[in-house]
């Protein structure tokens, strides 16, 4: 149910840009940026010259009309006080997004969720370094910095914590284990190394926590502690150098820890596979005692500390010394496994309550096909103040907001229905994306042309790094090519782009809000990001602020403009173009080089992998001829926009609209009926990870482990799963029946 909610907020004066020396300011930035500007001039010039459409006209005007000054003001205002979902501080973000919207004469409001939250009641952490000796507390508190213009907001900040912890006391001795594989606990038992019973201590890195809580569970732990390593986020001082960190640069301070969440699931925990509803209104849900005995709930008592606290119990671990691979880096002390003689007395207490999260939503309504709708999409809530996580990107979405208002009022109206949509409590467990997704289900699956999600616009320096569905590949290569690179001017995004491998990854963990739209219902899905995640070492800690950003991230903003730019043109071409800019002939290409790669890895294993085969071979001639048709419409004359030419472009825009959701199957993956699709989705493994075909990669995994003929069996069944997926997809292409 929608309701309607005002409320104005002002936006404090920007900020001149901080230099920095490792960030992009200073003398050398300004020139850069001035040089940006040029080039972004001169392309809008050339785009807008050969613009045959008046749509492409309006695309041109909009890549001239970015403002880093509008961006940072924006991001300003979103961050003064921490916002995490539930507070009263974030439902004053949420006013703020909504009264942005509504200032640009967009029709805006608030779609409330009553979903279940988790809060830290009480933590405690002490250490015994052996037998006979006094125990140490930990005070479990990041530390502000001398000058640090928002101390007094800190003191908001939560507690350090994992959402959906399980409550409890353990005292035990310590086991250290690496990055928290499944593979580091193989490891550690092949070394005669028990962790029944124990704490394992696992370092941030390789995966998400909640992956690598679930492992320690597994391995028979009875707690888990997971801490910063100074080696992955505290800077790389070499040999005699001093360490420095925010803010004098940009790594975490000793004292910083990374917060996260521990279910496993997507969306409400006490309303999985249908959505939740508002604060009142009559619900079913789960009840306590469900969610206790729940295998998304971690199930044993979990906390994050930092890396000074995580270097304090490793130097007081006995055991074997820890391999090379395991150890820390330039001054840290020697690694050892353990377990003790350490023991830790670990109690966490929380309080799981159900409160009102809000999505905010505008729309602009289509002119010519309003009942097909590209959706763009990003988060508010954060764990701290958000600055990057996620508050870069909704930043960029106002920005672009207040761009394609401009574009109305010069006359501007999309050919299709596009929906400005910020999302709540998506740190929790994608919780707001996935509840209305949910409630929305079927008018989405026949409707919607594309989710295009920005969750950090801005890491840091690092070039646009797209990921997205392959059908939209093209897309974002022309899109790219229209925007000068805020770091290299005389290069465009796709120059930069083009230089990574790959270009363009594939949305398929379930880090962010598209996994609701690609890998429950099929809808095409983009995420991109300007920089990657090893640029940004503040991730979910008290640090991730205005401050970081403005000195180390983005110091003139223009990378939240260029983000913005491209989310912006690859939505109008979405909403605008007559036919829907999709291709899929290179889709058919990679899911060939995908199944070389298993086919491979499965020599001389008794499965056939010839249905897959066949089906990637008429998915390739599907895609092949439509587009050969979408050409030959293309070059028809368009003044004569007859009757049966409208007919036409509408029935192959469903045919490439719909051919994606194909790829989904009802009863969803192996053990995980929320993932419905056969193609990408996150690996069991973990939870941010990119699998083609995930389940026939868990299959043949079970299956040379096992090596049973049952094993075998059902890796043969999940070949032809994914077959008749991809044949399914296939007919929708073709547009015909048999």
């Amino acid at each position: 149910m929608a309701t309607s909610r005002g409320g104005k907020q002002s936006q404090p004066l920007l900020h001149s840009p901080t230099p920095a020396a490792d960030g992009g300011g200073g003398a050398a930035g300004r020139r850069r940026f001035v040089a940006f500007l040029a080039v972004t001039a001169a392309l809008v010039a050339s785009y807008h010259l050969l613009a045959p459409t008046n749509p492409s006209r309006y695309h041109a005007l909009f890549l001239s009309l970015g403002s880093n000054a509008t961006a940072a003001a924006h991001l300003r205002a979103l961050t003064l006080r921490p916002h995490v979902a539930g507070t009263e501080a974030n439902a004053a973000a949420a006013r703020y997004v909504l009264h942005a919207f509504s200032s640009l004469s967009f029709p805006a409001h608030i779609t409330p969720y009553s979903v279940l939250l988790s809060y830290p009641v009480h933590r405690s952490l002490t250490l015994t370094p052996s037998r006979g000796l006094a125990a140490k507390p930990f005070s479990l508190v990041q530390e502000t910095y001398k000058g640090d213009p928002y101390a007094e907001a800190a003191a908001e900040v939560i507690s350090t914590y994992f959402a959906y912890s399980a409550s409890g006391s353990v005292a035990a001795e310590v086991v250290y284990a690496n990055y928290g594989h499944s593979e580091d606990y193989a490891y550690l038992a092949s070394r005669g190394v028990d962790v029944a019973g124990k704490v394992a201590l696992a370092r941030y890195g390789d995966i998400h926590c909640e992956d690598m809580v679930r492992n320690a569970r597994a391995a028979g732990a009875a707690a888990a502690i997971v801490y910063t390593d100074a080696k992955d986020y505290g800077g790389g001082a070499g040999k005699g150098e001093k360490r420095r960190w925010f803010p004098d640069a940009r790594w975490l301070p000793p004292t910083g820890v990374q917060v996260g969440t521990l279910y496993y699931m997507n969306g409400d925990p006490t309303t999985p596979l249908w959505p939740s509803c508002a604060a009142g209104e009559d619900c079913e849900r789960l009840s306590a005692e469900d969610l206790a005995g729940s295998a998304a709930m971690p199930g044993i008592p979990a906390l994050p500390v930092s890396a000074r606290d995580g270097e304090t119990i490793l130097k007081a671990m006995g055991g074997d010394v820890a391999p090379p691979k395991w150890q820390g880096g330039e001054g840290a002390p020697v690694y050892r496994l353990g377990p003790g003689p350490a023991v830790l007395n670990l109690t966490y207490i929380g309080n799981e309550t159900l409160a009102t999260i809000e999505n905010v939503f505008a729309v602009i309504q289509g002119k010519e096909e309003p009942d097909r709708y590209v959706i763009i999409g990003n988060h508010r809530d954060a764990w701290t103040f958000g600055a990057v996580d996620p508050n870069s990107g909704t930043a960029a979405m106002l920005e672009i907001a207040g761009r394609l208002s401009k574009l109305q009022a010069k006359g501007w109206r999309p050919r299709r229905t596009i929906i400005l949509c910020s999302w709540d409590a998506e740190e929790f467990a994608l919780i707001g994306s996935t509840e209305w997704a949910e409630e929305n289900m079927d008018t989405l699956a026949s409707r919607a042309i594309a989710y295009l999600n920005v969750d950090i616009s801005v890491f840091g320096p690092g070039g646009l790094r797209p990921r997205a569905t392959p059908q939209l590949d093209e897309l974002i290569k022309e899109a790219s090519k229209m925007v000068p690179d805020p770091d290299e001017p005389s290069q465009t995004l796709y120059d930069t782009m083009m230089s990574h491998h790959p270009p363009i990854t594939r949305v398929a963990g379930a880090g962010t809000d598209f996994a609701a739209f690609l890998q429950h219902i099929g809808v095409p899905s983009l995420d991109m990001s300007y920089g990657t995640i090893k640029e940004y070492p503040v991730y979910h800690s008290l640090y991730d602020d205005y401050v970081w950003v403005e000195r180390f991230g983005d110091p003139l903003f223009h990378r939240h403009v260029a983000v913005a730019s491209v989310w912006g043109l690859i939505a109008l071409k979405l909403a605008d173009d007559e036919i829907i800019p999709f291709n899929y002939v290179s889709y058919a290409s990679e899911l060939e080089e995908c199944t070389k790669d298993i086919v491979d890895k499965c020599k001389g294993f008794p499965v056939s992998f010839s249905p897959l085969q066949k089906s990637i071979k008429q998915l390739e001639r599907a895609a092949t001829k439509i587009h050969k048709e979408k050409m030959l419409l293309q070059a028809e004359n368009w003044s004569l926009k007859t009757r049966q030419y409208t007919l036409k472009v509408r029935e192959m825009n469903d045919r490439l609209m719909m051919a994606e959701r194909a790829f989904t199957n009802r009863e969803g993956l192996a053990g995980r009926p929320w993932y419905k699709h056969m193609i990408y989705a996150s690996s069991d493994q973990d939870d941010w990870g990119t699998k083609a075909f995930p389940d026939i990669v868990s299959a043949m995994d079970k299956a040379k482990k096992s090596n049973t003929t049952e094993s075998w069996r059902s890796l043969q069944h999940e070949i032809y799963r994914v077959a008749r997926a991809v044949s399914k997809a296939s007919a929708v292409l073709d547009g015909g029946l048999t």
